[in-house]
């Protein structure tokens, strides 16, 4: 940590502030219910993570990024301090003296990795049966229906080496499984806990999570990402003649039933089918139901990033995940 934020220093330019942060969290899990289940598991979760605050006069920008992993003892030393730096310094410089954007509706491509967290949040959570029971998703009817548009394949599995969200059980001692939710737009299933079967038919996933024993398990996301497609990223932003481009996306809301509105960390205005200067201020603002349709073209280059969600069980690890994707028209909150 001391040598990130060195390198922070060594590479970044008006900097106010700088911050390292790691974690370690080690979890013996022993289930043993009624029905005659009885299984362990042990879990290791890592994650670290660099955030800078840059100013200079009347301009100011912000930059974090969090990595991560799951049962990897060495990922504190595989880690590329430099190279996260660099990385870091760069968009933070870029973002320091950018315009603030215009409002309005805007043909977007958003970058891969941590793109990903609107479908988890605007998404993802409407495709739990914890919403099922609620009351509180719009899909809860429309197995077999389109949702999206026809480019757009999901997928849910907690098996993928290293991922926040990998487990050799769920909580209720369900091994994972890879559960296409949507695929070529059409629902195919929810995520469902052993009450969630019950009380909804929906066949269990092995999503039933919970942080800790003092908590009720509930079906909850694992690595949830949107499938790669057929193009590639600069075809996506090539076929744009006046959009937005979003390298990085920041935090956000999401209200009970899809609604968001996500902050853009660093974006760039598209220009005839080519990244412009860079913008700040963006925040996209939408509905699941609204923008699912409107995600017209997935790059070839899927990426993945850890994460953390909280819901009624309680925080768990989560990976996130897509790759560049073009969404034909959303409103970007701006000046």
């Amino acid at each position: 940590l001391l040598e990130g934020t060195a390198m922070l220093d060594k590479h970044g330019r008006c900097l106010q502030a700088r911050r390292g942060s790691y974690s370690r969290d080690w979890q013996e899990v022993l289930v043993a219910a009624s029905d005659g289940t009885f299984s362990r598991d042990l879990r290791l979760h890592q994650t670290l993570g660099l955030s800078v605050l840059a100013a200079d006069g009347d301009h100011r920008s912000s930059v974090a990024r969090r990595f991560g992993s799951s049962d990897n003892p060495s990922d504190l030393n595989e880690w590329d301090a430099d190279a996260a730096a660099r990385d870091m310094s760069a968009s933070s410089a870029t973002m320091l003296y950018a315009d603030y954007i215009e409002a309005g509706t805007y043909p977007v491509v958003l970058a891969n990795r941590f793109g990903g967290v609107i479908f988890h949040e605007a998404c993802g959570h409407l495709l739990e049966t914890t919403q099922v029971e609620r009351g509180t998703t719009p899909f809860a009817n429309k197995i077999g229906e389109a949702i999206a548009h026809s480019s757009v394949t999901a997928v849910d599995e907690g098996l993928s080496p290293q991922s926040f969200g990998s487990l050799a059980m769920d909580d209720e001692g369900l091994e994972p499984q890879r559960t296409t939710l949507i695929e070529n737009g059409i629902l195919k299933a929810f995520l469902s806990d052993r009450a969630g079967e019950m009380r909804t038919g929906h066949a269990r996933t092995g999503s039933g999570r919970r942080q800790g024993h003092s908590f009720a398990a509930a079906s909850r996301m694992r690595n949830t990402f949107i499938a790669a497609g057929a193009h590639t990223p600069a075809e996506l932003i090539g076929s744009i003649d006046k959009g937005l481009y979003c390298k990085v996306m920041g935090g956000g809301s999401v209200g009970p039933t899809g609604q968001f509105n996500f902050s853009v960390e660093e974006g760039y205005l598209i220009e005839n089918g080519q990244l412009g200067k860079p913008v700040k201020g963006a925040t996209l603002i939408g509905d699941a139901e609204t923008v699912m349709p409107r995600i017209s073209m997935c790059g070839n280059d899927l990426d993945l990033a850890a994460g953390f969600c909280g819901s009624v069980s309680g925080s768990v690890y989560v990976t996130v995940g897509q790759p560049h994707i073009k969404v034909d028209s959303i409103t970007v909150g701006g000046r």
